[in-house]
């Protein structure tokens, strides 16, 4: 009986590290050429996204959901839908805030964390974010996706995020997943889904 439980640890084991494999240099080189092939062709891109965060003193994630928005070169819009409305926009070097009508605005070039994980954030979507010298990048296959992890190099922004980890579809080399882990045992998991590319977005729409 003993024997069995062990085996079926052993067997578990192993499927859970056969779930992610580390990326050979060839995968690594052909993976970063397939999502920077596809991200010169993206002009614009919709996408719905849930997003869950974890916390946790808490039983159960906090979910919520809206759509993004982004147009080349760096406008980028977050739009909170449920369970309220609430839009983060990064524009001309500022974030600007709509709180259900409340608005403010934020100066990126006074935070250099902010700047960093807009930098990062918007590289995500358009695919120009593995040369960056702020963090150790390690890549990853799993089953049809590939995973890419962002550790910070800078101590202070490792003070807020402990790693970034961004889940690509193996097929079409674009994000569908950002996870942002915190140094606690806290994370923000963002699922995209229903993408819409290069359809006809106005500068408008990056207004709040």
């Amino acid at each position: 009986m003993k024997t069995k439980i062990v085996l079926l640890i052993l067997f578990i084991s192993g499927n859970l590290f056969a779930q992610e494999q580390k990326m050979t240099d060839a995968e690594i080189a052909s993976f970063k050429q397939d999502v920077n092939v596809v991200a010169k062709k993206i002009k614009t891109l919709t996408t719905d996204f849930v997003q869950y965060k974890h916390l946790d003193f808490l039983s159960k994630d906090i979910e919520t959901s809206g759509k993004m928005v982004f147009k080349e070169p760096a406008l980028l819009q977050w739009q909170y839908k449920k369970p309220y409305n609430y839009s983060i926009t990064f524009k001309n070097g500022k974030i600007l805030i709509n709180d259900e009508g409340k608005k403010s605005a934020v100066d990126i070039g006074n935070s250099k964390i902010f700047a960093r994980i807009n930098k990062l954030i918007v590289g995500s979507v358009s695919g120009n974010m593995f040369d960056d010298k702020e963090f150790t990048i390690s890549y990853f296959k799993l089953k049809g996706q590939n995973l890419a992890k962002f550790v910070p190099k800078d101590a202070t922004l490792k003070k807020y995020i402990k790693q970034i980890e961004l889940t690509f579809d193996k097929e079409e080399a674009t994000v569908v997943q950002v996870k942002l882990l915190e140094s606690s045992e806290d994370y923000t998991r963002i699922v995209l889904k229903n993408k819409v590319i290069n359809a006809k977005i106005d500068d408008s729409v990056f207004t709040n």
